[in-house]
């Protein structure tokens, strides 16, 4: 029997209240489908969802079932940049998985779709998916179209700083800023949201050929309804994420992270999906399963194309079609067929025939956005797990997006222990080519975790810096970040990690073949490892724990948040 009709035997009030909201009693018996999604005002990933779900909403009746709509918007990290707001934005992944989870346990649903596109909203959803019994599927709300000439969200950044420093007009600036965005869906490069999305997809928790759809194209809305049908066969089969959430699924999103060269976020969001169904995913695996697969997908910013470029010439079936020798074909998906047998469907009806017809329209081929193995974009990965004396408990660094000569550096090290000091410095010119910027105690126990979008902006567009200049921190990057990055360091300051000891003019060796990440000496002296081991045990005995102040909601965070490693998740 359905979990709904169960309750309904044992709650009298259920019926009256569902006819209270308007429900037909023929309605009372059907299996009931929670539609849940981020939809809202908020932002242009989430303000076009209502419409994906009216569509899936149809569906599910025409299928024999009676669903219903519920939201918790998401924010923008994009909107939060600049301000204290970007504190509250990993934590607000934990609070929608929690508010969903509320939404699933309290009333009996039988099925469930969730809706949503963007950085926090996806892993979310797929967290709470992870932890209930309940057949379900994700539905990605696709992607943004770029604006004139393949111009992307990002591009406001650099164009915000240049006009700063006199090197751009306002008019110009004004330019990219109105026409960056010109349609609803997440924005048009591999930052975590469009990372998110793929990686559902690789997971098997979404439909093949979803992830970064057009979210201004009609096939979305017809992509929704066959979502709706679909969860309905999933409850006739019984399928639960359960079935689909495998380590073997994890390690197939992970090949295809390091093939789309993925956000650094995803070593944040993938250990928190694992660990609510139960499986350990560590940035030590995507280390390793990075270093067998190379970058297939030239997609800003590593890359050179925008997103719907990317579904276009593809999408995630490409790049798994491409992968299938490292994948895991027989892993099972939300088709309730395998990845392999998805791909051999996909072949048979024609799609990836279609996708190449969609190329000729930007008189490219395929390859020149998606590319094969024996021809990648760049080998070894996206990204590398930096330990060392700094972060004996690992650090990360999308290496795909900095320059060669930057994989091997030594420089002085120039501590910060606020963001905001870091772009004060960087913005009066007192960062000097070669340094090796430390912005400490942005960890989750320290400030929430914010990413550092403006700051690794405003190192990239200084010519003088941009190929010189490291940046080391606790906190975390957007997925649009470029340039020699690292971050998630830990154990984070807030803690008493080694990142706290850091001195001014530390000398620190950054070696991504390595994957060491250390301090070797201090005042233009290289020291022994001895003599480093020692003078680090003198400052730690010398540290003193710094007053946290954090209120509310980010107060609870910062009590409750686990390990960097583990996904930051306070659940």
């Amino acid at each position: 029997m359905l979990h709904s009709q169960k309750s309904r035997k044992l709650s009298p009030e259920i019926d009256p209240l569902w006819l209270g909201s308007g429900w037909a009693a023929e309605d009372l018996s059907k299996p009931q489908i929670l539609l849940e999604s981020s939809y809202g005002d908020s932002h242009p990933g989430s303000r076009h969802l209502a419409q994906l779900v009216h569509e899936a909403k149809i569906s599910i009746y025409k299928h024999g079932g009676k669903p219903s709509e519920y939201t918790v918007t998401d924010i923008c990290d994009g909107v939060a940049t600049g301000h204290d707001g970007m504190n509250y934005s990993l934590l607000s992944r934990d609070i929608m998985s929690a508010m969903m989870e509320i939404h699933a346990r309290s009333v009996p649903f039988d099925g469930i779709i969730a809706f949503s596109s963007c950085d926090k909203s996806v892993p979310a959803h797929l967290m709470t998916l992870a932890r209930l019994e309940v057949p379900a599927l994700h539905f990605c709300g696709g992607s943004m179209a770029p604006g004139p000439d393949f111009i992307s969200a990002e591009k406001c950044y650099e164009a915000a700083d240049l006009a700063a420093q006199g090197m751009m007009s306002t008019a110009e600036q004004m330019y990219y800023q109105q026409n960056a965005c010109p349609t609803c869906g997440a924005c048009q490069y591999m930052g975590t949201a469009s990372t998110m999305q793929v990686m559902s997809e690789a997971l098997g928790m979404s439909l093949p050929g979803n992830a970064l759809m057009p979210a201004n194209m009609t096939m979305i809305n017809q992509m929704s309804q066959k979502a709706g049908r679909q969860v309905m066969k999933l409850i006739a089969a019984g399928i639960t994420p359960q079935r689909v959430l495998t380590r073997e699924a994890f390690e197939n999103a992970i090949m295809v992270h390091a093939a789309v060269a993925g956000s650094t976020n995803a070593l944040l969001h993938l250990p928190a999906i694992a660990g609510q169904a139960g499986i350990s995913i560590t940035p030590w695996d995507f280390d390793r399963i990075h270093q067998k697969i190379p970058v297939l997908a030239g997609i800003k910013t590593a890359g050179h194309w925008p997103t719907q470029l990317f579904w276009f010439a593809g999408g995630v079936p490409a790049v798994m079609k491409a992968l299938k020798e490292f994948l895991h074909l027989d892993a099972m998906t939300v088709t309730g067929k395998t990845v392999g047998e998805n791909l051999e469907d996909l072949e048979n009806e024609g799609y990836f025939r279609r996708t190449e017809m969609y190329m000729k329209n930007y008189g490219l081929k395929k390859e020149q956005v998606i590319q094969s193995l024996d021809e990648p974009y760049y080998t070894g990965g996206g990204l590398a797990v930096l330990t060392g004396n700094i972060a004996p408990e690992g650090s990360v660094v999308k290496h795909s997006a900095a320059v060669p000569e930057m994989h091997f550096h030594i420089g002085p090290a120039k501590p910060f222990d606020s963001e905001e000091d870091a772009i004060h410095a960087i913005l009066n010119g007192s960062i000097n080519p070669g340094d090796v910027i430390i912005i400490r105690y942005e960890g989750p126990k320290g400030a929430g975790m914010p990413e550092m979008l403006k700051t690794t902006e405003a190192i990239y567009n200084r010519p003088e810096l941009v190929s010189t200049t490291a940046l080391i921190t606790d906190g975390r990057f957007s997925g649009a970040t470029r340039g020699p990055a690292i971050g998630h360091v830990s154990p984070e300051a807030a803690d008493g990690g080694p990142i706290a000891m850091v001195h001014e003019d530390d000398l620190i060796c950054i070696d991504i073949k390595k994957r060491k990440l250390d301090i070797i000496g201090w005042k233009s002296q290289k020291k022994t490892e001895a003599e480093v081991k020692t003078e680090l045990m003198k400052r730690a005995d010398e540290w003193a724990p710094r007053t946290i102040k954090n209120a509310g909601i980010l107060g609870l965070y910062g009590k409750m948040a686990g390990h960097t490693k583990e996904g930051a998740s306070m659940l």
